[in-house]
């Protein structure tokens, strides 16, 4: 009996790894554009950066000096995050976070993303 309940666990076990692997990665197309996908460098605005920072209510989650609080610290995210990630956050939201791709337009995203990726 015991034999038949390991093989049966195996046999879903190897079933839903297959599921996974088909239905929920990415394509290699997909997976070719993100990787090619580059914030343009620009001169960064920061007066328009930190503006974009309080009327967008992050200062709500990430604090008044981006140190933290319902969200993640920000004061120093460029020593984590590349400015592409930072950008893909942005737009797409994740972790409770709103995506602010209907919200802000990309040069606004971008100058913001560009001017977070400084802070380290």
């Amino acid at each position: 009996m015991q034999k038949w309940a390991m093989f049966t666990v195996f046999c879903l076990a190897g079933i839903f790894s297959i599921y996974l692997i088909l239905f929920t990665l990415p394509s290699k197309e997909e997976a070719e554009q993100e990787a090619a996908f580059e914030v343009p460098v620009r001169e960064i605005d920061a007066g328009a950066a930190e503006n974009l920072l309080s009327q967008q209510n992050c200062i709500g989650c990430h604090g008044g000096n981006l140190e933290g609080g319902m969200g993640p610290a920000l004061d120093k995210v460029g020593s984590t995050k590349t400015k592409e990630q930072i950008y893909r956050i942005i737009m797409n939201g994740g972790n409770g976070m709103p995506g602010f791709e209907d919200k802000l337009s990309e040069d606004e995203v971008i100058n913001l993303s560009l001017y977070l990726a400084e802070l380290q």
